[in-house]
């Protein structure tokens, strides 16, 4: 589609996570980034000399021109209040996960779209790929029977920067959010209880007793099984993410992000993702994750967060 029935985005943020966004629309035939803003000179550069339009703010973006919709791709503590702002313009919002640091700043971010009547959807981009979507009608089928146990990993390449990591809310807040919606979405089933054992070393100076470089949590699910997550920073060769599904009556395995594959499973997932929230904005319709997935999801990697800080007394019940 071209001109009017073209789908414009205002892209919140040029940073890594922007980029990301940017390359996998680049050529996307529906849905476009057509304007980017940043706060930060640098940023705005690197875009315009693309050739993409690049404001310092909202405002002087939307002083400019009106789009279709808003991708925020700021830092999560900015996250808040991007969502606030795209609200009062009343411009539907695509928010980057996990939309808040904890349960509270994810639930206002959606109390003032539901005020203000935009459409907002949170962007957690594994529920556009392929193998994963088969797998949950495959459990939600009943092929898999009773899920006894799923082991879900996600473990980096390397470490980001450590003042992007003292700002992010720890592991389970900045990764293992993909996880817990994943166990959640894959099986209907919501976290219980939650257990946590971090390990020891952790390579940055900057970031100990802030963060971890990995990280396992046991969650309980509420129909009766179990699940794993397995987090870490340093996996030789690339980012890296599985998830293994045990039942009664089968079992799955899938290596969805392989280091062999590079991004390109995370690109196409992110291009789908762009299409569904037009769809959402133009027809209502959504396969995307919703606030009070935020929220829960996040009441998890509160909990399990809770559990790293030293000298805290470990409740796993709710």
């Amino acid at each position: 589609m071209t001109g009017s029935d073209e789908f414009r985005l205002a892209l919140v943020g040029a940073g890594r996570m922007g980029r990301h966004h940017l390359r996998a629309l680049a050529e996307h035939r529906t849905v476009r980034i057509r304007y980017v803003v940043d706060p930060v000179p640098a940023a705005r550069e690197a875009v315009a000399a693309a050739g993409l339009p690049a404001y310092p703010s909202m405002e002087d973006l939307l002083a400019d021109a009106v789009p279709d919709g808003v991708l925020v791709t700021a830092p999560t503590g900015r996250h808040g209040a991007l969502v606030a702002a795209a609200a009062k313009a009343g411009l539907p919002v695509l928010c980057e996960k996990p939309a808040g640091l904890d349960p509270a700043e994810a639930a206002e971010a959606g109390r003032v779209a539901d005020a203000a009547g935009i459409p907002f959807q949170v962007a957690y981009w594994r529920r556009f790929v392929p193998q994963l979507r088969r797998l949950r009608e495959r459990i939600a089928g009943g092929e898999l029977g009773e899920i006894l146990f799923v082991a879900a990993a996600q473990w980096d390449g390397e470490p980001p920067a450590a003042a992007f990591r003292t700002g992010s809310g720890g592991i389970f807040v900045d990764m293992g959010v993909h996880e817990f919606d994943q166990i959640r979405w894959l099986t209907g089933q919501e976290v219980d209880r939650v257990a946590v054992q971090p390990a020891g070393p952790v390579t940055d100076p900057a970031v100990r007793g802030r963060d971890v470089d990995s990280a396992q949590a046991l969650l309980g699910l509420s129909g009766g099984g179990t699940a794993l997550v397995s987090l870490g920073r340093h996996h030789r060769g690339g980012d890296m993410a599985t998830v293994e599904v045990f039942g009664t009556r089968d079992h799955e395995r899938l290596t969805f992000l392989d280091p062999a594959d590079g991004d390109a499973t995370m690109y196409a997932a992110l291009a789908r993702q762009a299409e569904d929230f037009a769809g959402l904005v133009r027809e209502g319709r959504s396969a995307g994750a919703g606030v009070a997935d935020a929220v829960a999801v996040l009441d998890a990697a509160r909990r399990a967060t809770a559990q790293l800080t030293p000298g805290h007394e470990v409740h796993t019940d709710r």
